[in-house]
């Protein structure tokens, strides 16, 4: 196994996706419960990578989502559906962000097009 310099230690905490919250940091800074957090997992919302032990292990980006359903659960939406929701919009956004690089494809191989 290759040691990690601190250099490359220091890159991965800029990194989103990285795993680097365990489940009990996970719910302190996302004001939930571990139990909160293995419904997210149990839904498909968030899938935790497992540390060699085998203890979940939560990125950035899934204490964003988990902030997210948090949100809309304490509006009265069931778990499940608040998950429902969450990948709807995501799928949304990504729809939006392709859509506007094929216009601007579009639009920079054929200038007589209007945005």
């Amino acid at each position: 196994m290759t040691r990690e310099t601190p250099q490359n230690a220091a890159d991965k905490l800029d990194d989103d996706d990285y795993p680097a919250y365990t489940m009990g940091r996970a719910a302190e800074l996302t004001g939930t419960t571990p139990a909160f957090l293995r419904a997210l997992g149990d839904a498909r919302l968030i899938t935790p990578l497992r540390s060699e032990g085998g203890h979940r292990r939560y990125s950035r980006y899934q204490l964003r989502i988990a902030v997210r359903a948090r949100e809309l659960v304490d509006q009265g939406t069931p778990v499940d559906a608040a998950c429902r929701i969450i990948i709807l919009e995501d799928q949304l956004e990504e729809a939006q962000r392709l859509n506007e690089e094929l216009r601007r494809s579009r639009a920079g191989s054929n200038p007589s097009v209007a945005s």
